[in-house]
């Protein structure tokens, strides 16, 4: 791996920090700006949303004029969010604030362009391998700097996220090189999004069955994700720190299994399986979690959550890369990740609108929904097996 490898991968785990940093911190933060839960909805969703139609723009940009300058935009665009949003003296700067670091926040998808860029084919999967790691360490480090952020204010935490992307921009100036071996020429419009190729994806053979799981998967994560917060804070009565600290625990136990799991399980099972274990222990997660409102009870079906969640996406990564030619990987990836964008922005708003602060048992409600929809997901799996189960399965991951 040469130099610009190591200085991506710095980047990214800096990135990943600034982003994780926010995590355990919206919900609350949305409420000191007696916003409802349905309009914090919109306040996760909105950031998501923004990212959905400016990553295919983003893309083609840095085809047309080189990956540095515009992940340098990119990583601006989330300094100056963050600090605005740190800053905000009311909910509509708040609002543009999470708006301006979607619409700008292709810093991974860029940043995974740049691998692409400096690594050979033998080499990728080792270095998106190495890339993962160095997001999967800034997932366990985040909420640690947050917890320490928290101590001084909730806001404090978007200022925190605005400096580690600041130090992830210098770097990019000074010290990342252009990677892009030869410019785009031909002339595309940049403002098509491709929602054509979206709609068209969902049918490719193979893949399109993939696709379809990472989609619902994904939407039940956000379901998921909106509902735990003020659960967690509502009807088990808990704080804010012991909330980041479960984001930690959350983090180092799918960061162990991703390394170490993954790597076991798949010698005594093939890939379409694992999957389907996942699938069917993260929907029984779901649906104990609100069953008995027990911090000691949540925190056991937590790390069971936990356990199983960090095996479905590396999965379906993987099927979806095994069912793809050398050729169309990055097409591939991108249409992944934009589905996955799109279900970050619809989770969300559902389960904003099934809860209500007057009746705190509410707040389950969009646990018992995911659960519900990930056990039909799995049905559509195991039904589907064989139409994206791969011809050539490797040994080892």
């Amino acid at each position: 791996m040469n130099r610009s490898f190591w200085i991506i991968a710095i980047i990214n785990f800096i990135n990943a920090l600034s982003f994780t940093v926010l995590i355990p911190t919206i919900y609350q933060y949305g409420r000191e700006f007696n916003l409802s839960d349905f309009e914090i909805s919109f306040l996760f969703a909105i950031f998501s949303i923004a990212q959905f139609f400016a990553t295919p723009i983003i893309g083609k940009l840095s085809d047309r004029f080189g990956r540095r300058p515009l992940l340098i935009i990119s990583l601006f665009g989330t300094v100056i969010g963050n600090l605005l949003a740190g800053t905000a003296p009311n909910a509509t700067v708040l609002f543009l604030a999470r708006f301006l670091d979607g619409v700008t926040g292709g810093n991974v998808s860029v940043a995974q362009a740049v691998i692409s860029d400096v690594t050979t084919p033998a080499n990728r999967a080792k270095g998106f391998g190495i890339f993962g790691a160095s997001l999967g360490l800034g997932f366990i480090m985040g909420p640690v700097v947050s917890l320490v952020a928290q101590q001084r204010s909730l806001g404090t935490s978007f200022l925190v996220s605005a400096a580690f992307a600041a130090i992830a921009l210098v770097l990019t100036i000074f010290f990342l090189p252009e990677t892009l071996p030869a410019r785009t020429t031909t002339e595309t419009n940049i403002f098509d999004l491709g929602l054509k190729d979206l709609v068209k994806g969902l049918t490719f053979p193979r893949l399109g069955i993939l696709f379809i799981i990472n989609l619902c998967v994904g939407t039940t994560f956000t379901l998921f994700t909106f509902a735990f917060q003020p659960y967690y804070l509502k009807v088990l009565h808990q704080d804010n720190n012991s909330l980041t600290l479960l984001f930690l625990a959350i983090g180092v136990v799918s960061v162990i299994v991703q390394i170490k799991g993954v790597k076991i399980l798949t010698k005594y099972m093939n890939l379409v399986k694992i999957l389907c274990l996942g699938l069917f222990f993260r929907s029984l997660s779901f649906i104990l979690m609100p069953v008995i409102p027990d911090i000691h009870f949540f925190l056991i079906i937590a790390m069971l959550f936990s356990l199983s969640n960090s095996l479905v996406q590396p999965m379906i990564s993987t099927l979806i890369s095994l069912n793809t030619s050398p050729e169309e990987q990055g097409k591939m990836s991108g249409l992944n990740a934009s589905y996955l964008s799109a279900a970050n922005g619809i989770g969300p708003i559902i389960a904003g609108l099934m809860v209500d602060r007057r009746h705190p048992e509410t707040y389950g409600y969009p646990l018992y929904i995911a659960g519900i929809f990930t056990f039909i997901v799995l049905f559509f799996a195991i039904q589907n097996r064989h139409k994206y189960t791969p011809r050539i399965v490797p040994t080892t991951i």
